[in-house]
């Protein structure tokens, strides 16, 4: 069985930390065998959140990202720390995730999620972090026990390259390699839809 992962964060800065951060991650995820796919920013340019009536059509782009997280055994979400909190970007489409909810496997119940948080010092990468846990809480799914946050004082992470910052380029390879092992044994149900 081959271990869908599903990435989702970023900014709409071109190259930004956080996209850079999730790629690391995910390029673990695939090195060790998982099918993965990266939902950036350009792929979170969705309209803010609308409760839509079941079977009701979805746009393109949220219908994209509605089907990958329900093929999703395994998630990875990164996302700047904005004002203490996680990015509109990234909130709008784990609200999306509501449009799960009659599913087999509702919301991300049932599916590990690492988390990677960055941001201009550490007060906000860390508020951030305790943000994305409750949410994927709130949503069932298993956040993993390591969470990176990255402060960009003191890290960077260019495109296509590794952190700056060895132990952190190895925390970020270590969510892929968390959300593998936490999926190799997590119950699959085949996902509606």
């Amino acid at each position: 069985m081959t271990i869908r992962v599903v990435g989702l964060g970023g900014t709409y800065r071109p190259h930004s930390s956080t996209e850079q951060a999730l790629r690391i991650a995910l390029e673990r995820a695939a090195e060790l065998g998982a099918e993965t796919v990266l939902l950036g920013a350009a792929a979170l340019d969705l309209p803010m959140y609308r409760p839509v009536e079941i079977g009701q059509p979805l746009s393109p782009p949220v219908a994209k990202l509605i089907d990958e997280l329900r093929r999703a055994d395994a998630v990875i979400i990164a996302s700047p720390g904005y004002h203490g909190g996680i990015s509109g970007l990234v909130k709008n489409a784990l609200d999306y995730t509501e449009e799960l909810r009659e599913d087999a496997r509702p919301y991300l119940e049932g599916r590990p999620v690492g988390l990677i948080t960055t941001g201009a010092g550490w007060q906000a990468t860390m508020t951030t972090m305790q943000s994305l846990r409750s949410v994927v809480h709130a949503l069932r799914g298993w956040p993993t026990p390591l969470g990176v946050a990255v402060n960009s004082t003191e890290a960077s992470i260019p495109a296509g390259g590794p952190c700056s910052v060895p132990a952190i380029h190895a925390q970020l390879r270590m969510v892929g390699e968390q959300v593998m092992q936490w999926a190799g044994h997590a119950p699959r149900v085949e996902a509606e839809g």
